[in-house]
């Protein structure tokens, strides 16, 4: 599965105007190193935002590419130059084990998501599950994540 032509059903809201910065998008910004802000984003043309989307990001040369393009865009639209994100050199969504904080925001829920689901997930599909814990993101996407995943 190639996260560059993935939508999520959750994100369906949001997905044709792009008006919010999409998971597959956001999985090449954790892969590439680039904290994008929202208003960043918004200062981008439909044509630039819907490059990020279909821009490959997973060899070491197109996640150069990806990075490189993407400063270039937001420093002409914005003046400013995106900040880094520091790169995990194990990301928890390449494991093979259920991050902690998704098994807790399950269990909130009264699931238990066991290692052998998360091995059967995409790592587009566990980067979301991982970013849908997180106590500092609106959660109201984990559960229909969860569904839509085949997870309940």
């Amino acid at each position: 599965m190639q996260a560059a032509t993935i939508f999520f059903q959750f994100e369906a809201d949001f997905v044709e105007s792009l008006r919010c910065i999409p998971m597959q998008v956001r999985y090449k910004l954790d892969t590439c190193g680039v904290k994008l802000k929202l208003h960043h984003w918004h200062q981008l043309d439909s044509d630039e935002r819907q490059g990020l989307v279909e821009m490959p990001c997973e060899t070491t040369q197109e996640i150069a590419d990806y990075r490189r393009q993407l400063r270039q865009w937001v420093r002409d639209r914005s003046g400013e130059t995106p900040k880094d994100l520091a790169l995990d050199p194990d990301p928890p969504w390449l494991g093979d084990q259920v991050p902690e904080t998704v098994r807790e925001k399950g269990r909130s829920l009264d699931l238990e998501i066991s290692d052998h689901q998360w091995a059967t997930l995409s790592p587009l599909q566990r980067f979301a599950l991982i970013k849908l814990s997180r106590p500092s993101h609106e959660n109201r996407n984990f559960y229909p994540a969860l569904q839509e995943f085949g997870l309940l």
